[in-house]
């Protein structure tokens, strides 16, 4: 028996949410555990990784800086294939193949550069900064501009524009689209998306040394438009000298190159013999210092065009070797990336292929553990919030239950205090001062009694279950029916409109006992000797009025906060609104909407 009782204590309700609180922690504490664990190990997994992919790409940019291109390649072609998962290291594997593609594209290599800028675009939207997007779409219009498909690059030009997001980067993409334009021979349309970004001098805040780079290259390409477009002389020529005055802050003899071949250009059109041929000679001495083959060969053709008959034969037997050379040179070239390419995936296949398998099959049963603890960790706590659940509804049910049988019999018991108590008392009182043998005091008895047991009914059905089937309208009216009197008259209007069978149940009883309360009120408190109600329907939603012809004066706050409280709960609990209306010429009019 003690052991019973200690079991009943035990299992009271304080109890139980505490054991389930206790559980509850218990199980966070395991799960914030475990999980510490299995990261702190996935982690150790892709740090492995990320060093060896930094270490690789340090490695890429220190032969790239120092000039050694081909190396450069190789090992940023290493990178690359180590970003595997792509999506965790999209930033090192799309800048590595940004990088390859750069190297590609001075080579002359287009069609490798394009095959592997592809590889990057699945994996533009996974990397953490729009650089790396913005920088894959540039190099692809590049290359397209380099094979002469002018609207390709146009449309990877645009998109790169669409991800840019600072001034300086924007202003720059412009200008390679106006560079676009030009090729196309669309020099004023050049001309249109230069000129505004040529007034205003936009500075690179993160490489502030690209500034007046960026500027130079704007007006030159201005200055080319305009001497294109012809009339444009003066414009031209100043922007021509601004570029090359920026140019030679630089002290970049490759960037030279393009700004002498300008003035070679300008002083062509408008017969200028001697200043062409110096700035061809120019052109062509920055373009030896630079170490560009290219440009000296393109240079060196300007001039013998430049140059008296003499000095081209000599320019003429130099072009020729360095032609000979640069074709030699770039199939060397082409050899040698297609040989770097293929020891880069064979190295892979042979030297990378074990270690990289071990590492992810490490990573996906570590995943896998983690997923099972999850799954176990999940199922736990939905068990233990059902239990929780179960507890707490059932306790508010029984709480509710309480607050509602409680309520229900003060309400009863105060109804029959007012309305009976009084009434019993007279009629005792009656019957004990008066003789019951007279037929007249018999008759007044009966009256007393029989007037009891109507308020006695009466109180039994407000209380009594209500149907709600096909038998709820004549119950409703059945109900209002019992407050007509030779007095007051009722009338009802819509109630054989609504469909009853399309309206929740709890709505039924609400509305039955929102009426009750009502016309209980007005026969009550008023003087009305007519009452109406009309139902309609509007929009999935049931609006009822209650007019009257009392003449009694009250006020709004009075009415709303005394006499029809029960009836605004009611209305509340089914979201419903009530809308009250006292004119004392009209009587008192009442509304309320529901929805159904």
């Amino acid at each position: 028996m003690i052991k019973n009782l200690f079991l009943f204590r035990f299992f009271q309700k304080k109890h139980i949410i505490f054991c389930l609180l206790i559980f509850g922690i218990i199980l966070a504490t395991i799960f914030y555990i475990q999980l510490s664990k299995a990261n702190d190990k996935v982690l150790h997994i892709n740090t492995d990784r990320l060093a060896a992919i930094k270490q690789m790409m340090e490695k890429s940019n220190a032969f790239w800086y120092s000039g050694k291109n081909d190396s450069a390649l190789f090992y940023f072609n290493k990178t690359q294939l180590l970003c595997y998962p792509k999506a965790d290291y999209a930033d090192y594997y799309v800048g590595s193949l940004n990088n390859m593609v750069e190297i590609l594209q001075q080579n002359g290599n287009y069609n490798e550069a394009e095959t592997t800028l592809i590889k990057a675009f699945p994996y533009l939207e996974k990397t953490t900064n729009v650089k790396y997007a913005v920088n894959a779409y540039t190099f692809m219009a590049y290359n397209y501009l380099y094979m002469y498909d002018y609207e390709k690059a146009l449309y990877y030009h645009r998109k790169a524009l669409k991800k840019a997001i600072s001034t300086f980067r924007k202003a720059r993409i412009l200008s390679e689209i106006a560079f676009a334009y030009m090729h196309q021979k669309k020099y004023q349309e050049a001309v249109n998306l230069l000129e505004p970004i040529s007034k205003c001098k936009i500075a690179d805040k993160i490489t502030p040394s690209n500034t007046n780079a960026q500027r130079a290259a704007i007006l030159y390409n201005l200055g080319l438009s305009y001497l294109r477009l012809g009339d444009h002389k003066d414009e031209a020529l100043k922007c021509f000298n601004e570029s090359l005055e920026l140019t030679l802050k630089l002290n970049d003899d490759y960037e030279l190159i393009g700004n002498y071949y300008a003035f070679y250009l300008f002083y062509s059109k408008y017969h200028n013999p001697v200043l062409k041929k110096i700035n061809a000679e120019k052109a062509y001495y920055c373009a030896k210092t630079a170490k560009s083959v290219t440009n000296e060969i393109n240079m060196l053709a300007s001039l013998i065009e430049a140059d008296n008959a003499e000095n081209s034969k000599k320019h003429w037997k130099v072009y020729n070797k360095k032609i000979d050379s640069l074709i030699v040179s770039r199939k060397k070239a082409k050899n040698q990336f297609a040989n770097i390419i293929y020891d880069s995936k064979k190295d892979k296949e042979e030297n990378l292929e074990l270690k990289t398998q071990k590492l992810e099959n490490e990573l996906e049963l570590q995943r896998q553990k983690n997923r099972s603890f999850v799954s176990y960790i999940i199922i736990s706590f939905s068990i233990f919030i059902l239990l929780f659940l179960i507890f707490y509804i059932t306790s508010k049910g029984k709480r509710e239950k309480k607050d509602i049988i409680y309520k229900s019999e003060m309400r009863i018991s105060n109804k029959l205090h007012d309305e009976l108590a009084i009434n019993v008392h007279q009629t005792l009182l009656f019957a004990e001062d008066n003789d019951l043998e007279n037929e007249e005091n018999k008759e007044k008895l009966l009256y007393h009694l029989n007037n009891i047991y109507s308020k006695t009914r009466n109180i039994s059905k407000e209380n009594s279950q209500i149907p709600t089937d096909d038998r709820y309208v004549a119950v409703l009216k059945e109900m209002i029916s019992e407050y007509r009197s030779k007095d007051v008259n009722i009338i009802l209007n819509g109630f054989d409109v609504v469909s009853w069978n399309t309206i929740e149940k709890n709505r039924k009883i609400i509305l039955y006992r929102i009426l009750q309360e009502l016309l209980f009120n007005m026969k009550k408190h008023s003087d009305a000797t007519l009452i109406s109600i009309i139902l309609k329907i509007n929009n999935k939603s049931l609006t009822v009025v209650c007019t009257d012809n009392s003449t009694e004066i009250t006020t709004k706050d009075t009415i709303l906060e005394k006499r029809l409280q029960n009836v605004e709960n009611r209305i509340k609990t089914i979201k419903g609104t009530i809308n009250f209306d006292k004119n004392t010429e009209r009587g008192f009019k009442i509304s309320f909407t529901f929805p159904i």
